[in-house]
């Protein structure tokens, strides 16, 4: 399907963006932490996953609005826009975290949601209902938010009211998992640089992929991701096998900054440093990845990090990717992330004998998104990029929270951001030029430094209640699993 993404919103992310915003300068260079830490979870949008933010005991009816004033939470909790609908909208119903169900992530399913107006040029967002259903898909199953009677989401409605929320953070690329974990980690879903400033990316999940499924480096010969070009468009012919060369941040960072990504497995669409031929240094097709890079940085059980946290080996930086039954993702996970994400965060936050005794809580920035929107409606439109780069950027919103103990409570920022920001924070944070993969870090307003106050004293932490503790995940012996292929 054609769709060329001609949108440049040069003042307006959503109804509620304030025109000043959407052009903001970055802010000036932020007293570095020791560590960042990014906890990368599944397949879900603000108006799907946070509706608790808009009731008792996290908030209040007049704490969430469509139209936004700058203290409250952009969520919409009735009259989701909905073009097949007789009334021209639909009012959401609940639905469980663990749900029977899973929605189309494509980037067909982008264009079907978005909907773009060929008057305006920009997404009306009303076509959610044209996105396909697979497993016990109930009527409508686009229109639902996650059901928190029993306080599953509790820990994640906690993370956001006591420390940073973006009201605006949308994933960079406009389709599922495997571009959207090549841009948390490098900057972009290029198979080169020369691809990135064409405006061609990998735009999907891995096809003709052998039995073992594997993607990256190591994927089975006959294993293609399709390429989608700078005008949005999907062209059968251009399909390519799915281990890209070009920098990632780790090879902006200085040499003494060390790095770990945790991830469920060798193959996954997850486990982005598997695609960077030079991280991976495939063994060849089905194979494994033999790098020394690899082998030094790539941790295949993620529960390793509260283990790491423990013994005062956390890295500076780190990507943490959850199994698939932490995952959040649609018809895969099991109501265990809000614990997931909760037991990584009060490991760190109730450190107390590492970074020289003075614990990792007060030097430790923790970024908490989802790697994309899992086809659930949201009624925000994307920020689209202009040409060439709009083809495929940027994409819906998904959650983003800022935890550390510098950030204040109940903070909410109206800044438009996606991945390549938390990829400018971190440069910025380890003393390297922002924008300097040239990527999507490039392309970024925006580098995180409104959610941090070094002026006011250190915030002391509180526990973080979950129904689920670490020590489960710490003794999980199920196999880890990917959520799925999509």
């Amino acid at each position: 399907m054609k769709f060329l993404l001609r949108l440049v919103l040069a003042c307006s992310v959503g109804a509620g963006m304030l025109c000043a915003q959407s052009a903001i300068v970055a802010a000036p260079s932020i007293v570095p932490f020791r560590h960042v830490v990014v906890i990368f979870q599944e397949n879900r949008t603000p108006d799907n996953l946070f509706q608790g933010l808009c009731s008792f005991p996290y908030g209040t009816a007049e704490s969430c609005s469509s139209t936004p004033s700058s203290s409250q939470y952009d969520i919409q909790t009735s009259h989701w826009a909905n073009r097949k609908s007789s009334t021209g909208f639909t009012n959401p119903t609940p639905v469980a975290l663990a749900n029977a169900y899973d929605l189309s992530h494509a980037h067909s399913a982008f264009v079907a949601m978005c909907d773009v107006d060929p008057v305006t040029g920009k997404c009306k967002m009303d076509g959610a209902i044209n996105i396909s259903c697979g497993g016990t898909c109930p009527p409508q199953p686009q229109y639902k938010f996650v059901d928190n009677s029993k306080g599953l989401v509790n820990p994640y409605l906690e993370l956001a009211t006591q420390y940073g929320w973006a009201n605006y953070m949308f994933q960079t690329n406009q389709g599922p998992s495997f571009p959207a974990h090549q841009f948390i980690f490098g900057g972009t879903s290029a198979p080169s640089a020369a691809d990135d400033a064409a405006g061609i990316f990998a735009a999907e999940n891995m096809s003709n992929a052998d039995a073992r499924g594997d993607a990256g480096c190591i994927a089975g010969k006959g294993t293609t991701v399709q390429l989608v070009n700078a005008a949005g468009v999907e062209d059968p012919k251009d399909r390519i096998y799915p281990c890209f060369e070009h920098k990632t941040i780790p090879d902006v960072l200085p040499a003494k900054v060390s790095w770990r990504y945790y991830a469920p497995s060798a193959g996954s669409i997850w486990t982005a440093p598997n695609a960077i031929s030079h991280i991976c240094e495939s063994s060849g097709f089905g194979g494994e990845c033999l790098g020394a890079e690899w082998a030094k940085n790539v941790d295949l059980t993620p529960s390793d990090v509260l283990i790491d946290i423990a013994n005062c080996n956390l890295r500076n930086l780190s990507w943490v990717i959850p199994t698939g039954a932490n995952s959040d993702h649609a018809r895969a996970n099991d109501g265990g992330g809000p614990s997931w994400v909760a037991a990584i965060v009060n490991a760190i936050g109730e450190s107390s004998s590492c970074d020289g005794g003075a614990g990792y809580w007060k030097d430790t920035a923790i970024l908490i998104t989802w790697d994309d929107w899992g086809g659930w409606y949201d009624h925000v439109p994307p920020h689209i990029l202009p040409h060439p780069q709009g083809g495929y950027q940027l994409g819906f919103r998904v959650p983003l929270i800022v935890v550390s103990a510098h950030t204040p409570a109940r903070y909410i920022n109206n800044d438009p951001h996606d991945f390549g920001t938390l990829l400018r924070f971190i440069e910025s944070n380890f003393s390297v030029r922002e924008g300097a993969l040239n990527f999507a870090d490039a392309r970024a307003d925006t580098d995180l430094g409104r959610f941090f106050n070094f002026n006011a004293p250190a915030r002391k932490f509180n526990h973080i209640s979950a129904l689920i503790p670490a020590s489960f995940f710490i003794n999980d012996k199920r196999p880890a699993t990917d959520p799925d292929d999509e």
